[in-house]
């Protein structure tokens, strides 16, 4: 995180609000030696059973994104998905935030491209994003991005998590399903540390059956016995973003030990 002006706008100057219809998020589990090469030596991967790291790849329907306290007017309508690592981070208070290190972002309009990389730093690029639902089965696809899921979203109750997950149960899975409040942004020849802070109501996670996935985006990543540990659907999320807080990293070694 460099101190021009161009930088300083990246470091998120404003808060930032927006309601979710709807965010869809499969996590996926690989042993932590293998995802902790995709992280920046400021951040702790968030393990299970000091084994297991996660990526999650989340789709959301957002409505009305929009600097906070401006009138939903002023809101935009935009298809988000974000690829992230679960992580901790030490701040200088000495206490432990947990939360998520973006590896890439993706939106189905240029104009939040166009923005979202003025005030970001989540590097955002523009795909085609086609959505489905045909008899309670949730489909989403992209060409450009090669990614197609089929979830069914009507039956929440009597869900079995995904063969290979690392997770015994549901309420094991849970603990993985967020919200982790906070995304982190790493500057190491500064060692500053942007801390985005996130607020939200009504995050209730519901498990979801999954019929059928692909994203080539995890297979082009080379992870050895990455597995597909759970997934879940929120509905109805009031949500906002605080402004950006920059913290000094005074870490001198990186534990990747989590639970």
């Amino acid at each position: 995180m460099k101190y021009d002006m161009l930088s300083l706008l990246k470091n998120h100057p404003f808060a930032v609000e927006a309601f979710f219809d709807t965010s869809l998020v499969f996590t996926f589990a690989a042993p932590k030696h293998e995802i902790e090469k995709l992280i920046p030596e400021c951040l702790q991967l968030d393990t299970f059973k000091d084994k297991w790291a996660f990526i999650a790849i989340a789709m959301v329907q957002t409505k009305s994104l929009r600097p906070k306290g401006f009138p939903k007017l002023f809101g935009s309508n935009f298809f988000l998905i974000g690829y992230r690592v679960f992580v901790r981070f030490t701040n200088e208070a000495g206490r432990t935030l947990r939360g998520l290190y973006i590896l890439k972002s993706e939106t189905n309009k240029s104009k939040m491209q166009f923005w979202g990389n003025i005030f970001t730093h989540y590097h955002y690029t523009t795909t085609d994003i086609t959505q489905k639902q045909t008899d309670g089965i949730l489909e989403i696809s992209s060409s450009s991005s090669a990614f197609n899921i089929r979830v069914d979203t009507d039956n929440n109750e009597n869900v079995f998590l995904p063969a290979e997950s690392p997770f015994s149960s549901w309420k094991e899975a849970r603990r993985f399903a967020g919200p982790l409040p906070f995304t982190f942004t790493c500057d190491p020849a500064t060692r500053k540390v942007l801390v985005i802070e996130g607020v939200r109501k009504n995050w209730t996670p519901m498990p979801v059956e999954v019929v059928d996935y692909h994203f080539t985006w995890i297979n082009d990543l080379r992870l050895d016995d990455i597995v597909l540990a759970n997934a879940f659907i929120i509905r109805d999320i009031p949500y906002y973003w605080k402004k950006g807080k920059i913290e000094q990293w005074n870490n001198k070694e990186k534990n990747s030990k989590g639970y």
